[in-house]
């Protein structure tokens, strides 16, 4: 488990300008930034206990603007659906709270975000994720809501699941899932790449690796397996929650 607190402050580098500008907000080289996030991550032990991540942060350029973005997310190596359907209805009961729109567009932005191109699939089963939302003091309740809510979401899963037995195969397709994890983070993850190319503490910015993954070629589950109906999930996301749940 780690748990991150970042505040941060200096001039925007060239890399890290032209990656703001390339999503819609236009930045120069030199500009001065600030920027603050707190993060949590956990890879339990057990297979049958997911992963989690969580995290809330903001970002200012200059004196004129300020954006906060956030979210959760669930990452298991085997399907529980119930978890799935419970995790999920959980998050948009917080959207709603503030926007009953905001659910289906995290989600969306979710699943679009944590997605290993490569492998043409997804890193988990989704949650929420949200960036670079305006500045407001509904925007900052949002915000201050998803971070409250963190433990309440994943702490029924984690009690359900803990005492469960586990073989040294689930081990293993559990480290070889989580190689996934760390492939995500070192390749397309925006909070690390933004933290290397800002020269930042490289043992910080990897604490949210997990502590150990296995490598294997060709890792494709046999059919009909608990292991390959999860996979199937991470290819092809379902929508968790009906209309009007």
């Amino acid at each position: 488990a780690a748990i991150g607190v970042s505040i941060i402050h200096g001039e925007l580098s060239p890399e890290r300008a032209q990656a703001m500008s390339s999503r819609g907000r236009p930045a120069a080289p030199g500009k001065r930034y600030s920027a603050a996030a707190l993060s949590l991550v956990f890879h339990p032990k057990s297979p049958k206990v997911p992963t989690f991540r969580a995290d809330v942060r903001m970002f200012s350029l200059g004196r004129e603007d300020t954006w906060y973005g956030g979210g959760a997310d669930l990452t298991p190596n085997y399907l529980d659906e119930e978890d799935a359907k419970d995790f999920h209805s959980f998050w948009k009961g917080v959207c709603d709270r503030h926007d009953a729109s905001f659910y289906a567009d995290f989600k969306k932005q979710c699943d679009e975000y944590f997605y290993l191109p490569a492998r043409k699939e997804h890193r988990g089963i989704g949650g929420i994720f949200f960036d670079d939302i305006a500045g407001s003091r509904d925007t900052l309740a949002l915000v201050r809501d998803v971070a409250e809510s963190w433990m309440r979401s994943y702490r029924p899963i984690v009690i359900k699941h803990a005492q469960e037995g586990f073989k040294d195969e689930e081990r293993e397709w559990q480290l070889i899932r989580r190689s996934r994890y760390a492939e995500f983070n070192m390749l397309w993850d925006r909070g690390v790449r933004f933290g290397l190319l800002s020269g930042g503490d490289i043992d910080r910015i990897m604490v949210s690796a997990p502590p150990l993954v296995r490598w294997k070629y060709d890792a494709t589950p046999p059919a009909n397996t608990p292991e390959a109906e999860m996979q199937d999930v991470l290819k092809s996301p379902r929508e968790w929650v009906e209309a009007g749940e």
